[in-house]
């Protein structure tokens, strides 16, 4: 089924121009139409151009009817723009048929785009990661991406490190991204205040006490303890020195929770890993745990 995918660039400048080019080709393979935005290749200091620039950017992927927005990659740059978005025009375009997908510093532009207008997106690959990635780009996460992109896509299971209690949880908002980016939000009007929600979280290069020190400030904000239950995805490329004497990412997990009244689960296939699914950002979901299923459905969008 052939889709209509606009790239574009709104946070930092792409480097790996290869990735770049192997992802459009890659995309353009399951005979999606690829249209790229004049600006993708731009660079202003470690930008994707300046803020301008990419500004215009997003306000041309709104206007561009695509099917699906999709970002070439994450980096920076997002937060410093947030207060300049026409987050109704993005929402209008939603509401027309365009998914906007992406994740990293996207999650500044999907948390801010919930907040202000209560409207869906989806955390998955962006292009030269996800679809220019070498060997090739994973099975799963391509399968999970044509599954949104036809609108088959009803859920996400995985399995969990040990079996845990039958646990369950029914019309929860889905809701999260990067950590570090979701911090940085706490405060301002792009923070969406979620009650009875699934959280879900993911970080890059940060050791066990960076995520702990993170996670401490959702607990003391209040955040952590209002939702149904929160979802650890993948916590990679980082290194543990001599210093740490054991404290890890388990370290972390267990310490959570026993903070909490609200259970912690982890696994998660996402982040800044080749096999990630695909997570409709501000959707109602349940979610069920059983033995060490984890399942998170949100049915037909």
């Amino acid at each position: 089924m052939t889709k209509h995918i606009y790239i574009y660039s709104p946070s930092g400048a792409v480097r790996d121009k290869a990735a770049f080019r192997r992802g459009v080709k890659r995309l353009q393979s399951f005979g999606h139409h690829v249209e790229v935005d004049r600006d993708a290749l731009s660079s202003h200091m470690r930008f994707a151009g300046d803020d301008a620039t990419r500004i215009a950017a997003i306000a041309r992927a709104a206007a561009s009817g695509a099917d699906v927005a999709l970002i070439t990659r994450g980096g920076y740059g997002l937060t410093r723009i947030l207060d300049r978005i026409d987050y109704k025009a993005v929402a209008n375009a939603v509401d027309k048929g365009t998914q906007f997908v992406g994740l990293s510093d996207f999650t500044a532009f999907q948390l801010a785009l919930f907040a202000k207008t209560k409207t869906m997106s989806w955390a998955g690959p962006a292009l030269c990661e996800g679809f220019g990635a070498l060997p090739e780009p994973d099975d799963i996460m391509e399968d999970c991406f044509q599954d949104m992109v036809s609108g088959q896509g009803e859920g996400a299971g995985w399995r969990l490190p040990k079996v845990q209690p039958e646990w369950s949880a029914g019309n929860a908002t889905l809701w999260g991204g990067n950590l570090a980016v979701l911090v940085s939000l706490i405060g301002t009007p792009y923070f969406p205040k979620i009650k009875k929600g699934v959280l879900f979280l993911e970080d890059v290069a940060e050791p066990p006490y960076r995520v702990e020190r993170m996670l401490t400030q959702l607990l003391h904000s209040g955040v952590l303890a209002q939702q149904k239950a929160i979802v650890l995805g993948q916590f990679t490329e980082f290194k543990l020195t001599p210093h740490d004497k054991g404290f890890k990412l388990k370290t972390v997990v267990d310490w959570l929770q026993s903070r909490l009244p609200v259970p912690v689960f982890t696994n998660l296939p996402f982040g800044h890993v080749a096999t990630k699914v695909l997570l409709p950002v501000g959707a109602k979901v349940d979610m069920v745990v059983q033995d060490r299923d984890a399942l998170i459905a949100w049915g037909h969008l």
